[in-house]
């Protein structure tokens, strides 16, 4: 990088800092507007501050509510900023809309490097399955989405449901981790907004760490591109896209210097050659963290792109084998498979279940309540018997795809 750029990119960097960090703009008056907030909850159980979020309800009260995990952008230098996570523009727009937020923390590069961030975000979707009853959470439709590095994270969250490790070259990591007590619980999510996200960090333009040496890469890494490759490659989403990924839309500015308008695209270009529902919105003249970034007519597009992802979920299961109401039971209980959870509405009792092959071989069985989540089964077809607290047990008909 010659003397111009470092300069160039310096003074957007600062610039980014002094608009609320690289949240997005953050200044303009309360415009965050909900029912209920839940401060400071820690979705691992360590006490750390680093591992707690924030869970906003919309005003509209339900009984429950799909939701938006909406991650800061910092560079990855952060971790206390869910304060900062874009609440008057992303997260107001979201919650209005009728999504309850969640604005998590997460580990800085100087506290542990990748994948230690991306543990951390699985854990946060774990948690909210976990305690979905307690929080009024939707769980037939979690969503991520993610400023800058958040965006960033939420992009590889997105694109790895399923793989447990991601390898490349000599260089093989952990994508799932095993923090909090819900690891039994699936990382996949519905649909994802990613906003001026670097996604190929090793195709990118280096961001020069103005406050210490080599770059904010290479600190979340824990070592700098030269020579590294691999390591870079298995902390890039588009080395990741497959055929199964969410839906996601991506948002970058024209006038980006800070993250190159060319990582949306890599992204872009990397699921529609897997024919995943993608768009891409080029905002012409768009800054990184800038204003117009977050006009009305973006946030808009957001807001539809996870309705129609929503909607094309439900009809999805209206259509395949796996929507199926249990008899009796779902009477009393209002029992359903919809997409790959079990689902219990109208009790918070413990149930049994038992899982088996088509040819009777038991696959799994224990005790739930509100919801079992199937995702973690391979494809196939199962029969899954369920007893109610009291009442003769019923089966239903799953099937995997």
């Amino acid at each position: 990088m010659n003397k111009m750029t470092m300069a160039v990119c310096l003074t957007a960097v600062v610039s980014a800092f002094a608009q609320g960090g690289f949240g997005g703009p953050q200044a303009g008056g309360n415009k965050i507007e909900y029912s209920e907030k839940f401060s400071d909850v820690n979705y691992v159980g360590d006490g750390k501050v680093y591992h707690t979020l924030d869970l906003y309800l919309p005003k509209e009260t339900k009984d429950s509510y799909p939701v938006v995990v909406h991650t800061y952008g910092s560079a990855w230098s952060m971790n206390n900023s869910k304060g900062s996570a874009d609440l008057n523009t992303i997260c107001a727009a979201l919650l209005k809309a009728g999504y309850a937020v969640a604005t998590p923390n997460h580990r800085s590069a100087k506290d542990s490097v990748y994948p230690a961030q991306l543990h951390d975000l699985k854990a946060v979707v774990r948690f909210l399955r976990g305690n979905s009853a307690k929080y009024k959470i939707d769980t037939s439709f979690i969503a991520m989405s993610g400023f800058s590095s958040g965006g960033h994270l939420s992009s590889l969250v997105a694109t790895t449901c399923g793989l447990k490790e991601g390898k490349s070259g000599s260089v093989t990591v952990d994508l799932v981790g095993s923090l909090g007590e819900f690891t039994s619980f699936s990382t996949c999510i519905d649909a994802a907004s990613l906003w001026s996200p670097p996604t190929d960090i090793y195709t990118m333009n280096p961001i020069n760490n103005f406050m210490g040496s080599g770059t904010y890469e290479g600190a979340f890494i824990g070592v700098e591109r030269e020579g590294n490759k691999d390591k870079w490659m298995v902390a890039s989403s588009p080395y990741y896209a497959s055929d199964d990924d969410p839906p996601i839309i991506l948002f970058h500015g024209t006038s980006d210097e800070i993250v190159n308008k060319e990582q949306s695209k890599e992204l872009y270009d990397s699921l529609k050659a897997h024919n995943v529902v993608t768009e891409l919105v080029s905002v012409k003249g768009g800054t990184h963290g800038g204003t117009e970034m977050y006009v009305d007519e973006n946030l808009q597009k957001m807001v539809k792109f996870f309705d129609d992802a929503r909607a094309a979920k439900i009809a999805k299961a209206k259509d395949n084998d796996s929507l199926v109401s249990l008899p009796h039971m779902a009477y009393n209980y209002g029992v359903t498979i919809l997409g790959n959870s079990l689902l219990v509405r109208g009790s918070s009792s413990e149930f049994r279940y038992t899982i088996r092959s088509v040819v009777g071989a038991e696959i799994a069985s224990g005790v739930f309540r509100k919801e079992l989540d199937l995702s973690s089964l391979p494809m196939g077809v199962y029969g899954i018997m369920v007893k109610p607290p009291s009442g003769k047990p019923y089966v239903v008909r799953f099937s995997k795809k």
